[in-house]
């Protein structure tokens, strides 16, 4: 795989089952390369495999969210399809009988999680909300300043959130009016699902006194008939609930929970009693994270059973649970892969599912238990573009409490004796797992002629809640572990060595280390603290925890990842801070950082470069305009391939790695 590649990439997402179970609709992802965006469009497929899978629309304005009618007639999506640039509209489209898609309506803020009433007359929905200010033109320069009254005020992607709350609406599914705005700001909504009777919606929100202190979500339930107020609090605030759902009955409502006072903590579904708020817990006995990233999505009650997902040893699978908690989670669609969305319906179980040598596709499982896939929107790409197998190894902790999932990928095309240039990467979190799916950046390394070594160490979700949590530093009043840079250094080079150990066309000389986010973090610890790296690349890093904990969009979360706050234990943040160490790096360093990055504002890789350069040590540093954190996955699309170019002329001027041809402005371009 070379950077142009990137532009070939193409990806089912969000299957959405009809209610007789004939149809499926889903929605497909591609990347313009020449025009610098990406195209979603809604697709339809039929269950049985009798007709190909076709596009509903074209997807020239980035139609997403497909949600079918009660009674399958009709099809609820979100789009950009107005004339009027930076408005966001909502459609129904008839399928199967006569007439046109409809416009229900328009908002100058994003429409998220559509879900229809019960009986099909009223579509809810978030969307934020946007104060007075606003209504001062479109120059911010003329409009009053913000005030700040409280944690959480921005969010990487979106941006300032102080003054545009996430509210929830309900309009009818006709358009006949505007939508109805049923839970308001200043407060935070997510996750709108009706009660059976279309009389209430549960919507998980904090409405506490100084809830931007409290990390907890809890579960409200809104009367669409008396729109406003506080709601009817359901839940007690032992934990942050997320995505519910209601029973067919109406009597419960299950939601994924967490203990968000103690960080990291395993998602878990649970049930809630409606009337009583009596609760219980039907996934513990798993031990597994049951909020995936990505691939979350609300408990689905089906035929007295609750069907949910979960991060396991680099997979993920989808389990299924009695919901009045008489049996155990039972496994219903595993394999070594990732299944990052899944719906059931009239019998018809559909599933997304990549694995580490194809992009995702979606699949089909009928009610004998026969899989079919049903798209091959990869075909072409992998026809075209020959993929690299990853090898699945395991590793003893040295802490010696389990082994760790690792693998490696071995450039294809290389003689078995030749002598192979090794990076090893470092997944970003530390809360996630590096997955069993397709993943563009090992490809893109392997076809420059490296070995790609990873792992899941400590800290890393797919594994157990201990597993998770012992990267928690020793000072905390609660699972203490060894903080930040300390197992899971231990382990990531580990695996390294086992890796150098079970293949000797490995060129231990020839070793890079690159990784974002927590990745980057890892990154910029290890080579304050070893020297065996030939060079690395630190991206979108946590280079100084004390600094971040105010100036990210989470400010105030590392509190709960370390049990103590910064302003009780500095020396606790400036230990763990990679820019205290800067004076031992000597590897040369390039460092990466998008300039709207809110998660890990930009000034982390400014400390991390302006130190470096007054020691006179070996940095590169590129800054992307407009980007935020999520770059590397979906920046723009000529950013992402320039990152990748940046990073494999990098690499191969340090390791002897394969360079890419860039033609645009870059010292490398003419060389």
């Amino acid at each position: 795989m070379k950077p142009a590649d990137i532009g070939q990439l193409v990806s089912a997402a969000d299957p959405k089952v009809s209610p007789d179970g004939r149809l499926i609709a889903f929605v497909v992802t591609r990347v313009d390369l020449e025009k610098n965006r990406y195209r979603s469009a809604v697709w339809l497929a039929t269950a049985d495999g009798s007709a190909p899978p076709y596009p509903l629309t074209t997807g020239e304005h980035s139609d997403r969210q497909p949600r079918w009618s009660p009674d399958g007639r009709r099809l609820a999506f979100t789009s950009r399809r107005s004339e009027e640039e930076g408005v966001h509209t909502l459609h129904v489209a008839p399928i199967g009988i006569p007439g046109e898609t409809l416009t229900i309506c328009e908002r100058p803020e994003a429409i998220e999680e559509p879900v229809w009433s019960p009986d099909g007359t009223r579509i809810a929905f978030a969307s934020r909300e946007r104060t007075g200010r606003y209504t001062d033109g479109d120059d911010e320069r003329g409009r009053p300043p913000r005030r700040i009254d409280r944690l959480f005020s921005r969010l990487d992607g979106t941006g300032w959130i102080i003054d545009r709350p996430r509210s929830v609406f309900v309009v009818p599914a006709d358009g006949a009016t505007a939508p109805l705005l049923v839970a308001g700001g200043p407060y935070e909504h997510g996750g709108p699902a009706w009660s059976p009777d279309g009389t209430r919606l549960a919507v998980a929100t904090t409405r506490a006194k100084d809830w931007d202190l409290d990390d907890i979500s809890d579960i409200h339930l809104f009367d669409v008939a008396a729109p406003g107020g506080d709601g009817r609090v359901l839940t007690d605030r032992s934990l942050s609930h997320s995505l519910p759902s209601f029973s067919p009955d109406g009597g419960e409502i299950a939601t994924l929970a967490q203990d968000t006072r103690i960080v990291p903590s395993h998602s878990q579904v649970l049930v809630t009693d409606v009337e009583t708020g009596k609760q219980r817990v039907l996934s513990a006995q798993l031990d597994r994270q049951c909020a995936p990233h990505p691939g979350s999505r609300n408990p689905l009650w089906h035929d007295g059973h609750l069907l949910f997902s979960i991060e396991d040893h680099g997979s993920v699978h989808v389990y299924r649970v009695p919901a009045d908690g008489s049996g155990e989670p039972q496994l219903l669609a595993g394999g070594t892969r990732q299944i990052s969305g899944f719906d059931l319906a009239g019998g018809t179980f559909a599933f997304v599912a990549s694995t580490p040598t194809a992009l995702p596709e979606l699949f089909v499982r009928t009610s004998d238990g026969e899989e079919r896939q049903l798209t091959s929107l990869g075909a072409a790409f992998h026809a075209a573009v020959p993929v690299a197998p990853p090898e699945h190894f395991t590793v003893p902790s040295p802490a010696g409490d389990g082994d760790i999932d690792a693998w490696v990928v071995r450039p294809t095309g290389v003689p078995a004796d030749a002598r192979v240039p090794v990076l090893l990467s470092i997944h970003g979190g530390p809360m996630s797992q590096y997955a069993n799916t397709w993943f563009d950046e090992f490809q893109l390394w392997a076809g420059a002629g490296y070995a790609v070594v990873y792992c899941n160490p400590h800290g890393s979700t797919g594994h157990t809640d201990a597993w998770c949590r012992s990267i928690r530093p020793p000072e905390a009043p609660e699972a203490p572990g060894t903080g930040w840079g300390g197992i899971d250094a231990d382990d990531v080079l580990a695996v390294l060595d086992a890796a150098l150990e079970r293949d000797p066309s490995l060129d231990a000389g020839r070793v890079g280390v690159l990784g974002g986010s927590y990745g980057g973090y890892l990154t910029s610890w290890l080579i304050g603290h070893t020297d065996r790296f030939v060079a690395a690349c630190s991206e979108r890093a946590v280079n100084n925890v004390q600094s971040l904990e105010t100036s990210s969009d989470v400010a105030g979360f590392f509190r709960y990842e370390f049990g103590a706050s910064h302003l009780d234990a500095p020396e606790l943040y400036e230990r763990l801070s990679p820019i205290s160490y800067v004076r031992d790096i000597t590897t040369p360093v390039l460092i990466l950082h998008s300039e709207d990055d809110l998660r890990c504002h930009i000034e982390q890789a400014d400390q991390l470069f302006v130190a470096l350069r007054l020691l006179g040590k070996p940095v590169e540093y590129w800054r992307f305009p407009q980007e935020g954190h999520e770059l590397s996955r979906s920046g723009s699309p000529r950013h992402r391939v320039q990152r990748a170019e940046i990073i494999l002329d990098w690499f191969g001027r340090h390791l002897g790695g394969e360079r890419p041809q860039i033609s645009w402005d870059h010292p490398s371009r003419d060389a």
